[in-house]
Parts: C-alpha cells; sequence; structure tokens
C-alpha cells in the first residue's frame, strides 16, 4: 500500500469503487435534473429545483451513492499516498463522460477522446510508480 511500490490491487479496487460511486452519483444528479431543467441562480428559482428535486428518487440515489463513494475512497486513501490515489479520481471523468455517452446521449468530441486516453495512460503510470 503506502510503502511507494506498485499499488495493491485491494487498494486499486477501493479507490476504484470510490470513484465508480461518484461518477454514478454526478449521472443521477444529471437525470434528477430532468424535473428541474436549467437551474437559474436566484433564490427563487433553487428552492424551487430543490423542492423538485426532493421528489425525485434519483436525486436520494445520487447522494447515497456520494456518501458510499467517500466512505470507500477514505479506505483507499488509509492504504495508498495521497500522491498516487488522487490522480485516480480523474477516472471518475473518464467514466462520467463514456456513461453519459452511453445513457444521456451526450456526445463525445475527438478532442475529448484524446484527453480521455491521455487520463487513461497518465493514471495507469501514476498508479506504477
Amino acid at each position: 500500500g503506502g510503502d511507494g511500490k506498485t499499488m495493491k490491487l485491494t487498494d486499486f479496487a477501493f479507490l476504484l469503487l470510490g470513484v465508480l460511486l461518484n461518477a454514478g452519483a454526478q449521472l443521477g444528479l444529471k437525470a434528477a435534473t430532468a424535473v428541474t431543467g436549467p437551474i437559474r441562480g436566484d433564490t427563487s428559482s433553487a428552492i424551487a429545483a430543490a423542492q423538485k428535486l426532493m421528489l425525485v428518487p434519483a436525486f436520494w440515489l445520487a447522494l447515497f451513492a456520494y456518501g458510499v463513494s467517500v466512505l470507500t475512497w477514505i479506505v483507499g486513501l488509509s492504504r495508498v499516498p495521497v500522491s498516487q490515489a488522487y490522480p485516480m479520481f480523474s477516472l471518475g471523468y473518464v467514466l462520467a463522460a463514456l456513461l453519459a455517452w452511453q445513457w444521456l446521449n451526450e456526445p463525445i468530441s475527438a478532442m475529448r477522446w484524446t484527453g480521455i486516453g491521455v487520463i487513461i495512460v497518465g493514471v495507469w503510470l501514476l498508479t506504477r510508480s
């Protein structure tokens, strides 16, 4: 774990689970905003949106996923140096982009595909260091 050697599979699994749950929470929150549409920054709009969100199961599932992601992330952080663990958080962008592309029909441009590849290679190199 925290000895500067290659990350153990179980350490990686805890961190990856935290990242997966966090990405899932992002998608759940985005899905929940289908009931609100774009939320303006003013107080009355925010309150109205919050009231609508309280009735959406995806909102509550997303919050639960966030909570569990924090717990699994803490376990992972207890096992590896933060300089090795934190770059894995970048995988959340990769997962969220891919899942949003599949489930929410959000487009991914060629430049984003390139960035996704760079992130994956970078995280792999950092976990090996």
